[in-house]
């Protein structure tokens, strides 16, 4: 049944429909049945999670993680950049959270592509982004390098519980990173 203030589902553009109009409907039928869980911006498990955008990785599945549990940071590479580490520094200073996981993954995009992509960016659009690719070869390193970036940064108060992983997208499971070797 449809209440009088919204509006009903035939209303919906007579197009053939995109993706962001699936995507809107979708959050429709979420929103009949959602009620407010009452919690505020602070995760439950003073945790934040960073890793990458792929779309085979369903953390909070592969985590075990509820709806309020951790902060979420993701890019390409789920690498330590500055806009990270900003993240980060909110999610402790004014947020509450104190350990920090960072998850790559087998098979990655990024160890595909070089810092030439942005080169032939340049070429294309006539600027350089201002921004790295942050590309690598080989992810464990990687991994080390972004629990460093955490564990150096200034801005972060809490680094003492920061770990980091390499998530096989084959077998779902986790491997942890030595950050020394």
């Amino acid at each position: 049944m449809t209440s009088p203030a919204s509006p009903p589902a035939e209303s919906a553009p007579a197009k053939a429909g995109t993706v962001i109009d699936l995507l809107v409907g979708a959050n429709q039928r979420y929103a009949e049945g959602f009620s407010d869980p009452g919690m505020d911006a602070r995760p439950v498990l003073h945790v934040a999670v960073v890793a990458c955008m792929d779309a085979r990785l369903d953390l909070h599945a592969a985590l075990g993680l509820e709806l309020g549990d951790c902060h979420t940071i993701r890019n390409a590479g789920g690498v330590v950049t500055d806009d990270v580490i900003r993240s980060l520094t909110i999610s402790q200073r004014a947020l509450g959270t104190r350990a920090v996981i960072l998850v790559h993954h087998t098979g990655c995009g990024l160890e595909s592509l070089t810092e030439d992509f942005r080169h032939e960016l340049e070429e294309e659009v006539g600027q350089r982004p201002a921004w790295a690719v942050e590309a690598f070869r080989d992810v464990d390193q990687d991994v080390r390098q972004s629990m460093q970036r955490v564990r150096t940064s200034p801005f972060l108060l809490h680094k003492d519980d920061v770990r980091g992983f390499v998530f096989d997208v084959h077998t779902g499971l986790l491997r942890e990173i030595d950050p020394v070797s």
